[in-house]
Parts: structure tokens; C-alpha cells; sequence
């Protein structure tokens, strides 16, 4: 199995983790709709047995749910894999979402997930937003003795620009980055995947087929009938005229994916992969025939004259 460490860490990752955010399942601000959790549970015990080594979560995708569901999923697993989770997003009794990077809020937080998460330490805790950023600072300082005190092995950030990684940096190193990373949305390439390279900052992608759009599998059909608490119902890469523009590129992602037997998904999840800035990609995978059509991902790469194909596509059809 083809692995690659992450940051300054220990942990040596497979090329694609599982993403848990719509394991969370509905009735919160940002779900994907319904979701059953026993699917979950059977998506995350496939991918484990094609040998993924590592789950993403967070604490407040389904305002907690997200993190039982893995909790249950690796009951009696022997070989358990990494868990990665996040801090920052917290909720009331109302389930309205706030923001917090406050010492006792954190603190509060950790402790709430390694309950439900059913763990005695985090494998890597992180910062979900860089909000409020004006307390940036104070949250990354207590990451860093949560660290030292044993709740966490290692910690990182999501969301963070070069500016903000460079602020936490002089207090503690930073050993990943989790930024939006897709053909859609490469804006990364810029300047962040530069500053992960110079600085030993693991990257850890999500969204690489732009939250379901590069599968192949999505159309205007259904879209139209997505669940009308869905967050893509508004997501700007959706919407008109967007959305056609992103259609035409899974054609081109199609016919390279038939040359080789993949999906267009793995291809687009293969197209992140070739930056050399990139440890690995995080993917949704909401039951197990998802896991079967993204895990080529973890052999498949494209070829150079691949990318250069994706690449002039792009320009000449979506400029």
C-alpha cells in the first residue's frame, strides 16, 4: 500500500482518508441530507478493509452524530486507524453554530469528542476554522499543551491562509494543513501549497470531487432533487451558469477514467494527488458502493500527458 508521512508526524497516510462530514446526516446547518448511519458505518468498515488507514471527522458535523457514528463503526476493529477530528465550530441547545477558539471552549470540546469518539487520545486535532481570528493565537497555544498533556498525539489546522499558518508557527509547529483543494478550486497552488512544502506542513485535501460535482454520477436531475436542507443547494459551484461549466469538465474526466477502468471521481481525487505538496486526500464515501468507486485512488495516478489534457481542457473550456 502506497503511504506518505504527514507533516512532522509519526503517521504514514494512505492516499485517501474517509471524510465523515455526511455521516453527520440531517436536521444542522450544514448537512448533506438524511443519511442512514448503519450505510456509514458499512461505508467506513469497506474502506478499512481495502486499507485505508485513516478517518476525518469533526465535532460539529451533525452537531456531534458524525463522531458516534465512527465511534461505533470501529467497535471491535482490531487494527484501528488513525482518527483525526476538529475544534472551533460549537453549538448551542437550539443547534444555532457559533464560534469559539477560546481556551475553555476548546478544552471543553476535546473533551466532549474523545467521549464520543470513545478514544482515551486524538490521532491529530484541528482547528476547523480560523474564526474569531483575532483569537487565533489563544486557540493554537492550547492545542499545543492539550499536545504536550497527552489528549492529542499531534495537531493542525483547516481552513488557515499562509498569513494565519505563519502566526501559529511561532508558537508551535503546525504538522497539517486541511484546505479545499479540487480542478474546481485550485486557489491553493498560489501561495499556500508553496508554504506547506518550505515548512514540513502536512496538506490534507478535501473536497477533491467539489463535494459530489466530479463524480460523474451528478446531474441537473439530481440536483434538482437534493434534499432541500443540503448545503450544495447553495454552494457557488452549483449554481448556474457554474454548474453546466463543472459538468463539462467531468466529460473529459470520464474518458480518461474508461482508458484505465476508474471513475471519473478517481480520476478527479488522482488529479490532487499528483501535487507533490499533497499527503493525501480526504473523501466522502456515505456506503460502501461510494467506498468501491473511489478506491482506485489509492494505486491509480495519472500519467504527465493526463495532466496536461485536464489542464488544457480547462483553459480552453471553462475560462
Amino acid at each position: 500500500m502506497i503511504t506518505k508521512r504527514l507533516g512532522n508526524t509519526d503517521m504514514h497516510l494512505t492516499p485517501i482518508g474517509v471524510g465523515a462530514w455526511a455521516m453527520g446526516g440531517a436536521g444542522w446547518a450544514f448537512s448533506w441530507g438524511p443519511q442512514d448511519d448503519d450505510e456509514s458505518i458499512a461505508a467506513i468498515r469497506k474502506a478499512l478493509e481495502h486499507g485505508v488507514n485513516w478517518i476525518d471527522t469533526a465535532a460539529v458535523y451533525g452537531l456531534g452524530h458524525s463522531e458516534e457514528v465512527v465511534a461505533r463503526a470501529l467497535e471491535g476493529v482490531s487494527k484501528r486507524p488513525y482518527v483525526f477530528t476538529k475544534c472551533e465550530r460549537i453549538w448551542n441547545d437550539k443547534g444555532e453554530i457559533a464560534k469559539s477558539l477560546k481556551a475553555d471552549s476548546i478544552r471543553r470540546e476535546v473533551e466532549a469528542s474523545l467521549r464520543r469518539l470513545k478514544m482515551d487520545v486524538i490521532d491529530l486535532y484541528q482547528i476547523h476554522w480560523p474564526e474569531p481570528d483575532e483569537d487565533i493565537e489563544e486557540g493554537w497555544t492550547t492545542l499545543s499543551q492539550l499536545k504536550q498533556e497527552g489528549k492529542v498525539r499531534w495537531i493542525g489546522v483547516s481552513n488557515f491562509n499562509v498569513a494565519q499558518l505563519s502566526r501559529a508557527d511561532r508558537i508551535a509547529p503546525v504538522s497539517s494543513l486541511q484546505p479545499p483543494y479540487s480542478l474546481v478550486s485550485p486557489e491553493i497552488e498560489e501561495s499556500v501549497l508553496p508554504y506547506c512544502e518550505e515548512h514540513n506542513v502536512g496538506v490534507i485535501v478535501y473536497s477533491p470531487m467539489k463535494s459530489g460535482l466530479l463524480t460523474g454520477a451528478m446531474t441537473k436531475e439530481r440536483f434538482a432533487k437534493l434534499a432541500p436542507d443540503d448545503f450544495r443547494k447553495r454552494a457557488v459551484a452549483f449554481q448556474e451558469p457554474n454548474f453546466t461549466k463543472n459538468l463539462k469538465l467531468v466529460e473529459i474526466l470520464k474518458d480518461i477514467g474508461n482508458r484505465h477502468g476508474r471513475t471519473p471521481g478517481e480520476v478527479a481525487i488522482a488529479w490532487t494527488l499528483r501535487h507533490p505538496a499533497v499527503t493525501a486526500a480526504i473523501v466522502g464515501m456515505r456506503s460502501p458502493a461510494q467506498v468501491e468507486g473511489v478506491a482506485g485512488t489509492l494505486q491509480f495516478r495519472l500519467s504527465p500527458e493526463e495532466i496536461a489534457e485536464i489542464d488544457a481542457f480547462k483553459r480552453a473550456e471553462l475560462s
